[in-house]
């Protein structure tokens, strides 16, 4: 399995969270964002115990894959998610992104999922110290920077989010590897200025497109407020 992301070359990726979707018509909301300009497609799981919801599974992503035409960042928001990897890599998911927080050890899923052939993602919760990604950054495509609480959309973009991803820019500019920096949570075009100021280059949108009265028109506000 190859994924179709490349390493962090430092462009904007808008990433559509489908957890905002119509799930009566995921199919036309995953094909309106992509003709929209939208790069990736975020896919947010969550396994009802290390967050307090439950959302897709892999049937999800292998619905998705090669139709929606764009990769697949897949999010697992799971307890112990070595038990996830190989199904949500087998149904195609290019990237996938685990929690620090998560019981599993990390090294361990992150080589794990390299093997896999798929990109691989770390994740921090808000109250989580960015410095503990230092150790894992050699592994990583891409490090997910969470701007709420995990768990369920439509939440506001946490005040203390700045200093998390510019804390995590820091490391990444050290380290000297193109990785990614996301954020997910709250983003709209005013906060994804703010998130872009402080180092991100990859956002994740929910509400602030699927929920807009012109969707196309929105995602393309944070794109352009996010090229500073």
């Amino acid at each position: 399995m190859t994924s179709q992301i490349a390493p962090g070359n430092g462009r904007i990726i808008v990433a559509p969270s489908i957890l905002s979707a119509d799930l009566w018509k995921l199919g036309t909301e995953v094909e309106m964002v992509r003709q929209a300009g939208a790069d990736w497609i975020h896919v947010d799981v969550m396994d009802g115990h290390f967050v307090p919801n439950l959302s897709f599974g892999p049937a999800t992503v292998k619905s998705l894959k090669g139709r929606a035409q764009l990769p697949l960042d897949v999010h697992l928001m799971v307890e112990r998610p070595s038990r996830f990897i190989e199904s949500f890599a087998q149904a195609g998911a290019d990237l996938l992104t685990v929690h620090i927080e998560a019981t599993d050890d990390v090294n361990e899923v992150l080589l794990a999922i390299k093997k896999l052939g798929v990109r691989t993602g770390l994740s921090i919760k808000p109250d989580t110290d960015p410095a503990r990604i230092a150790p894992f950054l050699p592994q990583l495509d891409l490090v997910l920077v969470m701007t709420v609480q995990p768990g369920f959309g439509g939440q506001g973009f946490l005040p203390n989010s700045s200093a998390q991803i510019q804390a995590v820019r820091e490391l990444i500019t050290k380290s000297g590897r193109a990785v990614y920096l996301e954020v997910d949570g709250g983003i709209n075009a005013q906060t994804a200025r703010e998130a872009a100021q402080a180092g991100a280059n990859v956002f994740v949108a929910g509400n602030a497109i699927f929920a807009a009265e012109n969707p196309a028109r929105a995602l393309a506000d944070i794109r352009q407020a996010a090229q500073i």
